[in-house]
């Protein structure tokens, strides 16, 4: 009987150990978890900054932006996705990888433009889109229509796509800053 209890008694403490144990990893988990949602709150998509990364072209601002675009829940998520990997495809370089990202974005955008024609920020990405693709992909057939339906609505876009709009204007061929 008397090694019973002494059996009885060391495996409490033990088992108290284990209970500690699997407490303290249960917590940690948790403050993981918190941890995570945290940042992914954190990151929410900036339509300025999406123009800022537009302008700068670099490729890992790029790909940064995707994520942040495909992790939000915004109305223009398809069409600015497209884009966005449109715009990558003249930033890559092997070429068959050019043609997949541009087709897979081409599909994206007009998709979210054909359900949206008359959204005039749409328009006007996607001239900024026709204006410096490549002619082999023959994706400029709406230059003056698209160039015609900004001039139109710009007064009535948000502040940031009108500032997007006249920065792009000082250099593109089509757009210019007295159109506006």
């Amino acid at each position: 009987m008397r090694q019973v209890l002494k059996a009885i008694s060391l495996d409490i403490p033990v088992n108290n150990m284990v209970m500690k144990i699997k407490l303290l990893f249960a917590l940690v988990l948790i403050l993981l978890g918190v941890v995570a949602q945290a940042k992914v709150v954190s990151v929410k998509f900036d339509r300025a900054t999406f123009y800022a990364v537009i302008k700068t072209g670099d490729k890992e601002e790029i790909d940064n932006e995707i994520s942040i675009v495909s992790a939000s829940s915004i109305a223009e998520k398809e069409a600015y996705e497209g884009f966005l990997l449109m715009r990558k495809a003249g930033l890559v370089t092997l070429p068959a990888q050019k043609l997949k990202l541009f087709k897979a974005g081409r599909i994206r955008f007009e998709t979210a433009l054909a359900n949206d024609n008359d959204n005039a920020e749409y328009h006007f990405l996607r001239l900024i889109i026709e204006e410096k693709a490549p002619k082999i992909v023959k994706y400029n057939q709406d230059l003056e229509a698209d160039k015609q339906l900004i001039i139109k609505a710009y007064k009535n876009l948000p502040a940031v796509v009108q500032q997007a709009i006249i920065d792009y204007s000082k250099t593109s061929k089509v757009l210019h800053v007295q159109d506006f």
